[in-house]
């Protein structure tokens, strides 16, 4: 039944409604096939039984002809969304027995539309990071190798898990959640499609927060359709989330083909940044072609404050993070390390239970916080950020409908490339990604071609507040000038 993982999310979904196979099959071959993955390190955790319970369920409803949008489609979950009864980490030590009693808004919407669960996804600590390397599980490994090489490669991060295992075909969907380019980055670097939508269109409720102001929920999925379908399941108002948007959801999946003809396509001048590929930059001038083809009007605009972008973040999100952390003290739930006394006890779990990484971005989280520099770089970073917003705020109210740029400055690189001594190599491959998130806007990853390595490499398209459609019917125009990007071999089974 291996040929049931190939399908799309789409036509897994057309199939099951045609009668050709049911939802008990289709998870049984996905089950199978995540069991001789174990290299790939996507899985934290599988949930067989549950799998199949909810895939018998799923059959009969499609039986009685009360199928939802999603129904029988067996997904993996970040394991930073908290599934009631079921494991919930975050990547991290600190959380490693933590079973949580209450179901995140986006699961439960999954799982009231009939997707079905085969369990956890790997992610870096915390979400943070680059690379899925920072987690607690070890690293996760690309599906994809250069030409000629077994190197092993990472699949992005901090979303690699998701990415990896879509990728590899051990789900036909994942859910992700993107900070700071964490479901595009991942979904450029394993030839999938990754779309983190605007702030507050997804409900953050339930999802272990890195970042309150710039986390947002997201689907990576094999096409641009598959992550429609996705999308319109997870978003919704959330009253339990006081920053989810009160909007209706639209049919995202009639945007996907629709016509692009007198868009206003902008390509940002300051995107050009020193060390990109030549590579990269081809591709993008070829992406900006495909869109003209299509009947697109390709613009040169400016987003003077973008040079800007990455040290802001990293201001502002790990200030947030060392707020948001400071709640994982052995005293509630998670980890304790015992010590003399509560102070001893506090320093002993968060030095054991947290990661390198996470420890280095709590510790300049709380120094920027700290009196005397509070003014000096958190209060100045957020008023970047207002700069970053109102340059995309000028570029839309000028007539531009969306603004095309590269996803990444490279294609994948090996495990232990860029995680050595300098922590700032790593966060310079957050360079294309953290604008959407400052601004809180929406951006979609489509792998538009290969590296001279056969590596995929992603284009991303950033929309207007709330404007996810305009983004599918583009990404579409690129899916189909680019075609699609299956990993070429199996070499983990």
């Amino acid at each position: 039944m291996s040929e049931l993982t190939r399908l799309t999310l789409t036509a897994a979904r057309e199939g099951l409604a045609q009668g050709h196979f049911s939802a008990t099959e289709l998870t049984q071959a996905y089950l199978d096939a995540i069991e001789p993955a174990g290299d790939l390190n996507a899985f934290v955790l599988t949930t067989p039984e549950k799998a199949l319970d909810m895939a018998k369920a799923s059959d009969a409803r499609l039986a009685s002809g009360e199928a939802g949008p999603l129904e029988g489609i067996p997904l993996g979950v970040k394991d930073n969304y908290a599934v009631d009864g079921v494991r919930t980490t975050a990547g991290s030590n600190i959380l490693k027995h933590f079973v949580p009693q209450y179901e995140s808004t986006v699961t439960a919407n999954l799982w009231r539309d009939g997707a079905v669960m085969l369990g956890k996804l790997n992610q870096d600590e915390f979400a943070m990071g680059s690379s899925t390397e920072t987690s607690a599980f070890g690293a996760t490994v690309n599906p994809w190798r250069r030409e000629g090489s077994s190197q092993p490669l990472v699949p992005g991060g901090s979303s690699g898990g998701s990415a990896a295992a879509v990728a590899a075909h051990l789900c036909a969907g994942a859910a992700g959640t993107d900070t700071g380019g964490s479901i595009r980055q991942p979904a450029a670097f394993t030839g999938t499609v990754g779309i983190k939508p605007t702030y507050g269109r997804c409900s953050r409720w339930g999802i272990i927060a890195y970042a309150s102001s710039l986390d947002q929920a997201g689907p990576i999925a094999r096409s641009v359709n598959d992550a429609a379908l996705l999308l319109r399941s997870m978003a919704g108002h959330d009253p339990k989330d006081s920053t989810s948007a009160k909007l209706p959801v639209p049919d995202y999946q009639q945007a996907v083909g629709a016509s692009v003809k007198g868009m206003r396509i902008g390509i940002p001048r300051e995107y050009r940044v020193d060390g990109m590929s030549d590579e990269i930059a081809a591709l993008w001038d070829e992406g900006a072609q495909w869109l003209r083809d299509a009947g697109a009007e390709v613009v040169e605009i400016s987003l003077p404050h973008s040079k800007y972008a990455l040290p802001a973040y990293y201001i502002v999100a790990l200030a947030e993070a060392s707020s948001n952390l400071a709640r994982y003290d052995g005293v509630r739930y998670g980890e304790r390390v015992p010590g003399r006394d509560i102070i001893e006890m506090y320093e002993k779990t968060r030095a054991s239970g947290f990661g390198a990484e996470v420890r280095r971005r709590i510790m300049i989280g709380t120094y920027v916080l700290s009196a005397g520099y509070y003014d000096a770089y958190y209060v100045r970073a957020q008023k970047v950020r207002t700069l970053i917003k109102r340059d995309f705020e000028n570029a839309f109210a000028a007539g531009v409908d969306a603004v095309l740029a590269p996803a990444t400055p490279s294609p994948a690189f090996g495990i232990g490339e860029k995680s050595g001594a300098d922590p700032v190599e790593m966060y310079l491959q957050d360079v294309f990604t953290v604008t959407l998130n400052m601004a809180g806007l929406p951006g979609i990853a489509v792998p538009a071609g290969l590296s001279g390595e056969g590596l995929p490499l992603g284009l991303q398209l950033i929309g207007r507040p709330f404007g996810e459609e305009a983004l599918f019917s583009l990404g579409q125009v690129i899916e189909e000038a680019a075609g699609r990007f299956p990993c070429p071999e199996d070499w983990w089974r």
